[in-house]
């Protein structure tokens, strides 16, 4: 199992801590260092100042979001960024949300299976430098009866094949992911719940392409807080707003993948409580209706013995890219947990 890093997003007041964290785990060996995009930093730039000031370490967008691009736009970003890395980009997508996708992007939430698998064919095509045409529900190109024509990308990526990724939560987005993608980027994952919350799903979407499992990289994120182990409490805390805010408050009542998550992995009381006080304007009580298996479960805390136990319950589970998102309040703190990450990996045995 190899290890990653997940920068979040950029323009918190963290930003030269961040090129440092990136920086360190290129150092330390770590295989791919992870941007995230919103509405506020855009990934591409991130990655572009990321790549420039590393060697060895893979940059890959966690994610590139579907309604913000045409996927023309995306195989041109991906293209030059692979070329400029020199070989070193991954290009993860995914659909956002509601919120976001019709607020702030003005595009219109529905069918969003059918728009990833058109965007996902679309952008293989022009990276592959054939002439571009698609005739499909979402996308037509060129567009008939005008003056358009199929043209070809005339930037040479440095790999033939650009890895791609897609953010997956729900059964049929996950078994989608399996069947047409070459990973899939995971979030609260847990080790005992994994095979029945999404192996099982990507396994599925694998022999409907003709394939098994080996070769695709199953790449969750979890945060991680080094300490010690009497106080797995204490550092599972931390999190209360972070998960409160994706069980909570990430999406609307009727439509919260992370929601649907958790109660997937049995907790259906609890996430309808911490969505009611979310939503309600009561932050705090959300945070503190979480229960503390669901942080413990869902995160890497305590002590380099206890992260590498919890390390080898995820390579058993099908983990493939183990990506860290360190938490700390300086940047010594998050370096400190980025080398604890890879000391918990030998550990493991899994280095």
């Amino acid at each position: 199992m190899k290890l990653g890093i997940n920068l979040g997003y950029w323009g918190a007041g963290m930003d030269a801590d961040n090129l440092a964290v990136a920086q360190e785990a290129d150092r330390l060996g770590y295989a791919v260092c992870w941007a995230a995009e919103a509405y506020g930093s855009d990934a591409a730039t991130v990655l572009t100042w990321v790549a420039a000031q590393t060697e060895r370490i893979d940059v890959g967008s966690a994610i590139f979001q579907i309604p913000a691009r045409q996927p023309a736009m995306t195989a041109m970003t991906a293209a030059t960024l692979d070329s400029l890395s020199g070989g070193r980009f991954r290009l993860g997508l995914g659909v956002s949300g509601p919120q976001v996708s019709e607020g702030w992007y003005g595009v219109k939430f529905d069918k969003p299976l059918s728009r990833t698998r058109e965007y996902v064919e679309i952008v293989r095509k022009a990276m592959s430098r054939e002439r571009l045409s698609h005739d499909g529900e979402h996308w037509t190109l060129p567009l008939p009866g005008g003056p358009g024509k199929p043209i070809k990308l005339t930037v040479h990526p440095e790999r033939e094949h650009i890895p791609l990724y897609i953010a997956a939560i729900g059964p049929k987005n996950l078994e989608q992911t399996g069947e047409i993608a070459d990973g899939a980027l995971l979030i609260f994952p847990s080790a005992a719940h994994i095979e029945d919350t999404a192996i099982q799903y990507l396994r599925a979407g694998r022999e409907k392409a003709g394939k098994s499992l080996e070769g695709f990289d199953v790449c969750p994120t979890l945060p991680l807080a080094v300490g010690d182990d009497k106080d797995v409490a204490t550092l599972a805390d931390t999190f209360r707003p972070y998960t409160a805010l994706y069980v909570g408050g990430m999406g609307s009542r009727k439509q919260n993948f992370y929601n649907q998550l958790a109660q997937r992995m049995g907790y259906e009381k609890e996430a309808a409580e911490i969505q009611d006080k979310y939503l309600s304007g009561d932050k705090q009580g959300a945070a503190a209706a979480i229960p503390h298996d669901l942080i413990d479960q869902t995160t890497l805390l305590g002590s380099v013995d206890r992260i590498a136990d919890r390390m080898q319950a995820y390579a058993a589970a099908g983990v493939t890219t183990l990506t860290l998102a360190p938490a700390g309040f300086t940047l010594d703190e998050r370096i400190a947990s980025l080398r604890a990450g890879t000391d918990a990996l030998e550990r493991a045995g899994l280095a």
